[in-house]
């Protein structure tokens, strides 16, 4: 019988931080999400390509005809060349496409094709947001601009990118709060999903942790608490004031992370990364973390929040990548969508 799961046909989803073909983002446009900040956040989206644009391609998703004539003349302005980022009619209900967006897989010492990518179900994170719910056939939708013969896989159940983190070598981090909340897969047990993340991305090894940090829309995605930087280091955030929401559930994490061990049976090496102070208004609390960082060829795109622990969090970054350079942007205007950098890129893994 021929194998039709990415496992079994010897793909795996690669670590962030290995070589790159391009980035993926969709441009910012929506006032609901971003209220009378979408300029700020497209500011935002100009300094990714500035950063980015050097060291490996941007795949850009515009939604009309004006912005794809716009964008490139702000692009000129801030310098970038127009060769390194690739703009695509593809109309976005919104710019989160690291969960609505293809996951990619490679099999780099396997047969052609050698790239592949994953298209899960996205349902605006447990049905919250009916108006985002186009965004879910994305990958379909931009399958035009995969290399010619690249697969597409469809798991069939409901996945978002930001609520894993894998480490290359078969070990995958995920929360229990996101992927067993009864809103994704209600009939699916611990187990089943498992299998999923192994047959789907390539893994051995899941790691389960507990719940993500107050005023997370996306009930605890993994990018806003703890993340791999090497193939068995780990950063993970924690906040230090004990009368703090964040306190225990972080302190939780943090207690599983130190038991854990890797594909191979070997402990973990754990990092701490602070959190910012309170980001918000009387009205709530936003996802601010300095772990949603995003590992790009030679650079590090790190959100700060114009706090005092931004300068401690870009200098844990710089500590965890020596060889890359920490790119610091402001993302306070950013999180006002209730995500950061991580939420709104994707990688594609050079082959």
């Amino acid at each position: 019988m021929t194998p039709t799961t990415p496992r079994a046909m010897g793909y795996r989803m690669p670590a962030e931080w290995e070589p790159h073909e391009a980035t993926w983002l969709a441009w910012p446009h929506d006032p609901i999400t971003w209220p009378d900040r979408v300029a700020q956040v497209e500011e935002i989206f100009l300094d990714f390509c500035e950063a980015l644009a050097p060291h490996e391609r941007v795949e850009l998703l515009v939604k009309d005809e004006n912005l794809l004539a716009s964008v490139p003349k702000r692009l000129r302005a801030r310098g970038v060349d127009e060769g390194r980022v690739r703009l695509h009619l593809v109309p976005t209900a919104d710019s989160w496409i690291r969960d609505y967006g293809p996951i990619f897989l490679t099999r780099p010492g396997g047969p052609e094709p050698r790239l592949a990518a994953t298209d899960w179900i996205f349902n605006a994170w447990g049905g919250k947001y009916d108006a985002l719910l186009p965004d879910d056939d994305i990958p379909q939708r931009v399958r035009h601009l995969f290399p010619a013969g690249t697969p597409l896989f469809e798991p069939g159940i409901v996945m978002e990118g930001g609520s894993l983190d894998v480490n290359g070598a078969g070990t995958v981090l995920t929360t229990e709060q996101c992927l067993l909340n009864k809103n994704r897969n209600p009939k699916l047990s611990r187990e089943d999903i498992e299998g999923y993340l192994r047959d789907y991305l390539g893994v051995s090894k899941v790691l389960w942790l507990g719940d993500g940090i107050e005023g997370d829309d996306t009930d605890g995605h993994v990018d806003d608490i703890t993340r791999f930087v090497a193939p068995r280091k780990v950063v993970t955030v924690i906040e230090e004031d004990e009368t703090d929401a964040n306190h225990a559930p972080l302190a939780a994490n943090l207690a599983r992370l130190k038991e854990m061990t890797d594909q191979d049976g070997r402990r973990l090496d754990v990092a701490t990364l602070p959190m910012p102070d309170f980001v918000g208004d009387e009205e709530g609390r936003l996802p601010a973390s300095y772990a949603n960082f995003y590992i790009a060829n030679n650079v590090v795109l790190a959100p700060v929040f114009g706090h005092d622990a931004d300068a401690e969090a870009v200098d844990v970054l710089k500590k965890l990548f020596p060889t890359r350079r920490i790119v610091p942007i402001n993302c306070e205007p950013l999180v006002w969508g209730f995500g950061a950098i991580h939420c709104v890129t994707q990688q594609q893994p050079k082959v």
